[in-house]
């Protein structure tokens, strides 16, 4: 009997057990639904805030707002004008809604001739338009964002397949990336309640370089031996003749000396200095404090493109750096230089395009410190900065390089007249326009 009870009593247990458990699994799976719905309709709602925030325009917030103000005013207090003044809004908004409607199929294209090009230069950009579609398209509005500006242009009506297109002028009066587009067609209505825009064509870049000028071959006659610095290393072929030695099986038969073969009766073989091709660098401070004006620095970019360039063109070793910049977060000062690239001119160019000067990148001194380390062999050094730099700071600067090194201060001082003194072991060379560093340059390596 006892044992008939207990089990009435699990059996009695596990089915409520069941029935509380069946109980939660519904009220669990109603809570999910629930918030698994209101996660879409959160979705739904924030999708459709982003597309109605980027068709209704300021104004037409504004004259939402007076409609629904209007009719609630005026029913309330039985105004009859702000009734009227409401549905005059409300019928405004809804026109302006018509020239929205639908879709507009265009090919959008945007191109240029070239994306390199030298400050003061012009450089044409082209948009087309072009109706893929059978029926005809009616008229649009076309935007290009270039740099700062925007580029805006009305595309007529076209027909199937017609194409139309534009030119515009990109401005260049000043070095720097210039960022065109991307292509977006808008559509809004005649008063500016609405507007509707469409991205088509990815942005391009267009990099403006800055002047440079063709300075003389082997301008760097500052350095002593043009031909490179001879070293300790041996080599079987090279310029610095070192010695003779026996010949060994390996050797070259062309570097037999045969004279002293005949006096000593065996083969004798010259052996050579390895040497080492001058290594150019060029360092430029990018230091507010190190220039009085915009125009310094641009002057002092331009003089660092001229080296740089005429240095690839004599086949040369070069290094370009330029002053890092110190994040603001950080606790002190960062002491490396950015590495500007000298694969070839137009990545050297490229590069000179998008410096900037900056009141926490290093100066002039810092940056020779910087540069020195981690420019090993180099045979001279040109240091560009502006006016503002002392002769003390430039002799603490020449001080970090290593004796043999030549080392060469370009100052820029815009409008000065140029001049070239010496420093101790330092040349200082000022120039007021960047045909001075042409002529005192050719007028050093004459000398």
């Amino acid at each position: 009997m006892t044992s008939t009870v207990s089990r009435t009593q699990v059996e009695l247990t596990n089915a409520r057990a069941r029935i509380v458990g069946e109980r939660e699994g519904v009220l669990a799976d109603l809570i999910v639904g629930v918030v698994r719905s209101g996660s879409a309709v959160g979705r739904t709602v924030a999708t459709a805030a982003r597309t109605l925030g980027g068709v209704v325009t300021p104004l037409g917030w504004s004259m939402l707002a007076v409609t629904v103000l209007a009719l609630v005013a005026g029913y309330t207090l039985g105004w009859t004008e702000a009734v009227v003044a409401g549905w005059m809004a409300g019928a405004l908004l809804a026109i302006a809604s018509l020239y929205l409607a639908g879709r507009i199929a265009y090919d959008v294209g945007l191109t240029l001739p070239t994306n390199r090009v030298v400050v003061g230069d012009r450089a044409p950009g082209e948009v087309s338009v072009r109706n893929p579609a059978r029926r005809r398209l009616p008229g649009v509005r076309v935007e290009i964002p270039v740099g700062a500006g925007l580029a805006e242009f009305a595309a007529p009506a076209l027909a199937s397949g017609e194409e139309h297109s534009d030119v515009f002028v990109v401005p260049t009066s000043r070095r720097g990336i210039v960022p065109i587009g991307p292509v977006r067609t808008v559509r809004a209505d005649p008063v500016g309640l609405l507007r509707r825009e469409m991205v088509w064509a990815e942005s391009l870049d267009l990099f403006v370089h800055p002047r440079t000028i063709a300075i003389p071959s082997m301008s760097t006659g500052f350095v002593r031996d043009l031909e490179g610095a001879p070293t300790r290393d041996l080599t079987q072929s090279d310029v610095a003749f070192h010695a003779l030695r026996e010949y060994m099986p390996g050797d070259e038969r062309r570097n037999i000396h045969w004279k002293s073969t005949a006096k000593t009766g065996s083969y004798m073989v010259r052996q050579f200095e390895e040497t080492r091709r001058s290594h150019l660098l060029v360092a430029l401070s990018l230091s507010e404090a190190d220039y009085a004006t915009e125009e310094e620095f641009e002057l002092a970019v331009s003089a660092t493109g001229s080296l740089g360039v005429r240095a690839m063109l004599d086949s040369r070793t070069v290094s370009v750096v330029a002053s890092a910049e110190t994040p603001q977060f950080a606790k002190r000062v960062l002491f490396s230089a950015r590495r500007l690239s000298t694969v070839g001119r137009g990545r050297l160019l490229d590069d000179l395009a998008g410096v900037e000067t900056a009141e926490s990148a290093l100066r002039l001194p810092e940056l020779a410190q910087v540069a020195s380390e981690d420019a090993a062999g180099t045979s001279i050094a040109f240091l560009l900065c502006g006016s503002t730099v002392t002769a003390t700071q430039l002799r603490a600067a020449a001080a970090h390089f290593p004796l043999g090194v030549d080392v060469v201060a370009i100052v820029c001082d815009e409008g000065a007249v140029p001049t070239l003194r010496r420093v101790a072991d330092l040349s200082v060379l000022t120039i007021g326009y960047l045909e001075d560093l042409q002529r005192s340059l050719a007028k050093r390596l004459a000398t």
